[in-house]
């Protein structure tokens, strides 16, 4: 029996350039505490072997304090990790991997060239390294001829894109659907796409192991690979993620709905570690309106990691109560009155004149506020 943690798309170094400067620095910390997270899960699961398909570092040129942190933090453990060149750190001559291989890590592994490796008596690894970043050809059409004396165990590793049955692989590191069929593996470990995919039996992707776009509510992970000769491996996803990056549409009916589906998220998650991009619909008053984007700008704001929100198609329909609260002597009553007439005759000028009104009604607040 083999035991090895399949992992990919560490991207170290990624710049996060869209974020504040604090949020840059926590999400680029924690891909580095990835690392920690997946050689604590290899001791304590007996995984002797850590397999990182493609994408290690974010680009071919990091700076020195990204390779030194990963290098150094992947020596803290006692297994092997095999590094494999992706289309993000592709491999070239005096490049990224003779910087890395400079650092004299003995339990690091360098798969610059497709050469296969005995992990253990019997248990081979097959590279694909990529040595471009966009290659037309399969990668992975080298383990067919692959030599691997006295096989017990054959394990592919790369870094590609699985491609569609009736695709002639045009496009760039398409790696042939049923791979593991066709080069005998036992297992194929794959890089790329960043949430955890099953695409046979045999044939995984082990996702991002900490999560970096809105695409998915779930964490990062790896993939904790059981193998055995003649049997289909057992795989068991691991939490490696700190950050959850999560999409949400709510339909708001007044401040009350809003303020329990706060309630509700809030309960769900760990606000410190979470990155939101809400979008509001509905129709409301114009002063719950005007809560509810308080309530975002000076609360939930600063619970949540980062919030981004799109409120456009929330509008603001003055109640009974707000016009009421706008009757009132000298020029804001006028102009409140004037606005008014304008929304009734309706029109371009009308939707207008309802943002207008809105605004008018927000500086209203603000002086009842200040006195």
């Amino acid at each position: 029996m083999l035991r090895l943690i399949h992992t990919a798309d560490w991207q170290l170094g990624k710049p996060y350039g869209r974020f504040d400067s604090d949020v840059r620095a926590v999400l680029s910390e924690a891909r580095f505490d990835a690392i920690d997270t997946i050689g604590k899960a290899a001791a304590e699961h007996g995984a002797a072997h850590v397999l990182v398909a493609g994408d290690v570092f974010d680009t071919e040129g990091p700076e020195d304090r990204v390779i030194v942190q990963a290098v150094s933090r992947m020596q803290r453990y006692p297994c092997t990790w095999w590094l494999l060149p992706g289309n993000h750190d592709f491999a070239r001559n005096s490049g990224l991997w003779d910087r890395v291989h400079s650092k004299n890590a003995t339990n690091i592994r360098i798969l610059a060239e497709p050469i296969p490796h005995e992990l253990e008596r019997g248990h081979w690894l097959l590279p694909a390294p990529l040595i471009h970043r966009h290659n037309l050809d399969d990668p992975t059409v080298l383990f067919d001829t692959m030599e691997t004396p006295g096989a017990r165990l054959r394990i592919g590793l790369a870094h590609g894109s699985i491609r569609d049955f009736s695709s002639r692989g045009e496009a760039q590191n398409q790696i042939a659907p049923d791979r593991a069929r066709l080069s005998n593996l036992d297992y194929l470990a794959l890089g790329d796409w960043h949430g955890s995919l099953r695409v046979d039996a045999r044939t995984w992707y082990s996702g991002t192991p900490e999560t970096d776009r809105f695409q998915r509510d779930e964490p990062g992970s790896a993939l904790l690979v059981t193998l055995e000769p003649g049997a289909e491996p057992t795989v068991e996803p691991i939490r490696t993620g700190r950050f959850r990056w999560l999409v949400r549409e709510w339909t708001v009916a007044d401040a009350n709905s809003f303020a329990a589906d706060c309630e509700r998220l809030l309960g769900e998650i760990e606000p410190s570690a979470t990155l939101l991009q809400l979008s509001l619909t509905g129709i409301v008053s114009l002063s719950d309106r005007i809560g509810i984007l308080g309530r975002l700008d000076n609360d939930l704001r600063h619970r949540l990691r980062y919030l981004t929100v799109t409120a456009d198609d929330m509008a603001g329909r003055p109640s009974e109560q707000d016009l009421a609260d706008l009757q009132v002597e000298g020029m804001i009553g006028t102009a409140a009155a004037k606005l008014m007439g304008m929304i009734e005759t309706g029109g371009s000028e009308g939707v207008i004149a309802k943002r207008a009104l809105e605004r008018l009604f927000v500086e209203y607040q603000r002086g009842q506020d200040a006195a």
